[in-house]
């Protein structure tokens, strides 16, 4: 049988490829503030290209991003900022459903019913949580419980396949285990069980100092940033050493190298790999030659955010639509799982 994901993304070869025939596909962003390259490599790309391989399921995550954002304000506009870009970004309405988490209320009855079926151990064994701890985040039910929700997203809309990176396997692990143990109980055909799909090329866009790119490190170059003050970034943050202009440039570990590849093509790339080996060229030539490649690669999508701010009734129709059409999908499913459990 011909694998349906093979070649759904021709240069990024290393994905592990579920054998579905009938896919749809699903994705949530949190709106957690100004989009950076790495959500752009890691979450947005993908996302996009998979809208045309089957169905494609995208939401704003902004009951997830309540753990950590406590300014209503703030989870307005970061709400509307997603949308205005992933919209830029190449999301089509017209290949994608693409609607907000809380539109959907029906998604909150499901992940309480799943609660049900959820080991306590399975949630503490969760490194997220651990994590957000370490950092400070508030030890709240919803940070701690939120795998039961973030479940619920998935099996909502009866979805094949989730994108996810390398940090993100386990959510996915919780939920096909969640979904089993439904199955188990209620009917074995309640659920199905997504498949990851998990791109090693793309899991971790370095930050300009060299660790992953996360806001939370000031590290982070944006998609849509202001174009004096995304050269300053890149001129300021990204450390070289003090190899003179005329000897051969180290390659190993280069930031620059590292960030010139996504956006550059390959005989751009070459060149300056050339260069780095021959010398006679400095970093200041390299750094401003990573800047010309990211400002060209993202002018149409820069372009279209241009036009998506200038109509905003265009992004009101579009979450509308979308979360008609969801909802539409979820009460399918949650009257089916209300019959198994005994609520209807």
């Amino acid at each position: 049988m011909t694998n349906p994901l093979r070649n759904l993304f021709h240069d990024q070869p290393n994905f592990y490829e579920p054998n579905l025939i009938h896919m749809r596909f699903l994705t949530g962003l949190q709106p957690s503030g100004q989009l950076h390259i790495g959500n752009y490599f890691g979450a947005i790309l993908p996302a996009v290209q998979l809208q045309n391989k089957g169905e494609a399921f995208y939401f704003i995550a902004n009951y997830h991003a309540m753990t950590t954002m406590a300014s209503p304000d703030e989870l307005r506009a970061n709400t509307r900022a997603l949308a205005v870009d992933f919209l830029a970004c190449g999301l089509d309405p017209q290949k994608a459903v693409f609607f907000a988490q809380s539109a959907v209320p029906e998604v909150n009855e499901l992940a309480w019913i799943l609660s049900t079926v959820c080991p306590m151990g399975l949630l503490e064994r969760c490194h997220s949580y651990k994590e957000k701890m370490a950092r400070g985040i508030a030890a709240t039910h919803a940070l701690f419980a939120y795998p039961a929700l973030m479940a619920a997203d998935i099996l909502l809309y009866d979805s094949d396949a989730v994108p996810v990176g390398k940090d993100q396997k386990q959510h996915l692990e919780v939920t096909r285990d969640l979904a089993g143990k439904m199955n188990d109980a209620f009917g074995a055909d309640l659920f199905k069980l997504p498949e990851p799909i998990i791109s090693e090329s793309t899991a971790i866009v370095p930050g300009l100092d060299g660790q992953k790119m996360s806001k939370s490190y000031g590290n982070a170059l944006p998609i849509f940033g202001d174009e004096k003050e995304v050269r300053k970034l890149i001129n300021k943050k990204i450390v070289t050493d003090a190899t003179p202009l005329e000897d051969p440039k180290p390659t190993d570990g280069s930031i620059i190298l590292a960030l010139y590849k996504l956006f550059a093509s390959p005989m751009q790339y070459d060149r300056m790999l050339d260069q780095h080996h021959s010398g006679g060229v400095g970093y200041g030539q390299f750094k401003k030659d990573l800047f010309e490649a990211y400002w060209e690669y993202f002018r149409p999508a820069r372009e279209k955010r241009a036009w998506v701010l200038a109509h905003p009734e265009y992004v009101d129709d579009v979450l509308s639509t979308g979360a008609a059409r969801a909802r539409e999908e979820a009460s399918k499913t949650l009257s089916r799982v209300r019959r198994a459990v005994g609520l209807a």
